[in-house]
């Protein structure tokens, strides 16, 4: 019994490890960019996630969507070849504040499940500090 059931799961490992077809693997580590903390006055907001195709067949993007309107993602629009890199665009619009934003990639990718994939963005933006020129001229080495 224990060599049946040992057998099975070894041919199920071996399927799903075999499966053929397009697979998409994404550049950025956990498929998340960080923004780091950024001036929302000296930053576009556009990030690139850059991917590869690393299956055999040729990768469609069907569909790239975020969870508000306030980042907006743009896909390819051609197929993206075995052996080949591709890229979403995702800009978001520089709200002061914390970024934790989720954009679900939809495609025929054999290795994510329903061919689904989510990205990320993180950071923070803020707003740059304004200078008071009265307050430098007051602490002027020549007026101590």
């Amino acid at each position: 019994m224990k060599r049946q059931l040992l057998i099975a799961v070894l041919l199920i490992n071996a399927a799903v490890f075999a499966q053929s077809g397009a697979k998409i693997e994404f550049k950025d580590k956990d498929n998340t960019i960080d923004y780091g903390t950024v001036n929302k006055e000296d930053d576009s907001g556009l990030r690139i996630f850059e991917f590869t195709n690393t299956g055999d067949a040729p990768l469609i993007i069907t569909n790239v969507q975020s969870t508000c309107g306030c980042t907006v993602p743009s896909k390819p629009t051609e197929p993206i070849l075995p052996g080949k890199t591709g890229k979403i665009e995702v800009k978001y619009n520089m709200h002061t504040g914390p970024i934790r934003k989720t954009i679900t990639v939809e495609s025929n990718a054999v290795n994510v499940e329903e061919g689904r994939v989510a990205i990320k963005i993180k950071g923070e933006v803020v707003e740059k500090p304004v200078e008071n020129l009265l307050e430098k001229k007051t602490k002027s080495p020549m007026m101590q």
